[in-house]
């Protein structure tokens, strides 16, 4: 429960950010860009201290840490100076009325943000929201997951050392303090995590007509196509398991390949694991992050024991650790849509395959069901890549690739439907903080 003290800080700040928001709004590209180059600095500079801070939290290997919690942040943060310039010019338009007058779109700031961060990425994912919030020229309170205490801290820390609360300022707890903080008016709310909390947000939100950002999941599927490279396929898909111990809202949820070839993929997922994990014969815990807590390991162990129970065949890995929430990278065959690895998403390095005769077999499947947040096409043929595009909706869509249309910054990133609502990245991260106003000039 929020304490009357913390309630009090709640209330106290969101007013000061309220007062100074007009404030913040009306700072140029050279203010912002300055707050973004201390705010990268000290990113920099307290870099070991996030990755002991991220490590403690959820055991994930170094380089993985230093690649999604620092450097990752720190380029998002120079792509923001880079470009605000440019993203902060109103855009002209040529009237239609009198094209002596002028029209323009101008981007200002939605005004007292709310971000709240999720536990898989908690850093990389709280802190480049907030970028682009202060890009955008608004004021924000930040609230991590209470399932990262000591990056929460860190993340405080870096903060502080920033920004004055009345523009920037991070709050720690339980999730009491989540829902104090959603009980007031924000302008805008950016969310990431579960679909279901979404929805909680969302209601949230609703009360005070705030926008919103929902960064959400899904189960993500991948369709292999006849002739695609099944070899380079089997290694992808090993590599995309083990990254973060499958912990991504965009990591492959289940497979749907031809039978010939699902011998062979089966093959090649287990040869790479063993080479990137298993080296010394025993996995190696340094190179895959555990799952965050027992009572996610207990959900993914009920959803790998029912689907064990029904009939699926475990054909690579199997193994799961209960006392250190180890979870080795497993592949499941012979799965069918009444178990329930198939009905919710898994978040862990478990991905179950089925096989499919006519590629609208597999179509059909997913036009069906939620709307994923990513989906992943593997074919030589157009037609065929085409053809799933024009009759699936997802998020984002990666062909003969994995994760690459997240990490392209060039493009939005975001969900649709039950995957989520709005995008960010980039340019798109400066407009999902920014209302488009228009602006009508008569000469």
């Amino acid at each position: 429960m929020t304490t009357q003290d913390q309630s009090q800080d709640i209330a106290r700040i969101f007013a000061l950010q309220q007062a100074n928001q007009w404030n913040v709004k009306a700072s140029s590209a050279a203010d912002r860009k300055a707050k973004l180059a201390k705010l990268k600095a000290a990113v920099e500079a307290h870099a070991d201290d996030i990755v002991a801070a991220v490590r403690e939290d959820t055991r994930k290997p170094v380089g993985e840490i230093r690649v999604t919690e620092v450097m990752n942040i720190t380029a998002n943060i120079q792509r923001n100076i880079d470009n605000l310039d440019a993203w902060m010019t109103p855009t002209e338009v040529t009237p239609s009325l009198n094209p002596a007058d002028r029209a323009q779109i101008v981007y200002e700031a939605r005004g007292v943000c709310l971000i709240l961060g999720p536990w898989n990425f908690p850093l990389g994912l709280t802190l480049g929201p907030v970028a682009a919030a202060v890009a955008a020229g608004n004021c924000c309170m930040v609230k991590l997951t209470d399932l990262c205490p000591a990056t929460a801290r860190i993340a405080g820390v870096i903060l502080r050392e920033v920004f004055d609360e009345n523009e920037v300022a991070l709050f720690e707890g339980d999730v009491s303090v989540a829902t104090a903080l959603l009980e007031l008016p924000f302008n805008h709310i950016f969310f990431t995590g579960s679909t279901r909390v979404g929805r909680i947000v969302a209601a949230a939100a609703a009360k005070h007509l705030a926008s919103v950002t929902l960064e959400l999941g899904g189960k993500s599927p991948v369709i292999i196509d006849d002739g695609a490279d099944i070899d380079a396929i089997g290694a992808a898909l090993a590599g995309a398991k083990q990254f973060n111990g499958g912990q991504a809202c965009i990591c492959p949820d289940y497979v749907f390949v031809k039978p010939e070839q699902k011998d062979r993929l089966v093959e090649v997922f287990g040869a790479k694991v063993k080479e990137n994990l298993y080296a010394e014969g025993s996995i190696n815990k340094e190179g895959i992050a555990q799952i965050v807590n027992a009572g996610n390991f207990s959900r993914v162990k009920t959803l790998f024991d029912d689907a064990v129970a029904k009939g699926a065949t475990v054909a690579v890995g199997g193994e799961l650790e209960e006392g250190d929430l180890t979870i080795h990278p497993t592949l499941l065959t012979d799965v069918t849509p009444d178990m329930a690895i198939l009905q919710e998403e898994i978040f862990a390095p478990l991905l179950p395959v089925m096989t499919y005769d006519k590629l609208d077999d597999a179509i059909d499947y997913i036009a069906a069901r939620d709307k994923p947040l990513a989906l992943y096409i593997f074919s030589k043929d157009q037609d065929n890549v085409d053809r799933v595009l024009n009759r699936t909706s997802s998020g984002g869509v990666t062909v003969n690739g994995v994760f690459s249309h997240y990490l392209e910054n060039h493009l939005p990133f975001g969900g649709v439907n039950q995957s989520g609502t709005g995008s960010y990245h980039g340019y798109f991260g400066f407009k999902a903080f920014s209302h488009e106003r228009a602006v009508y000039l008569h000469q």
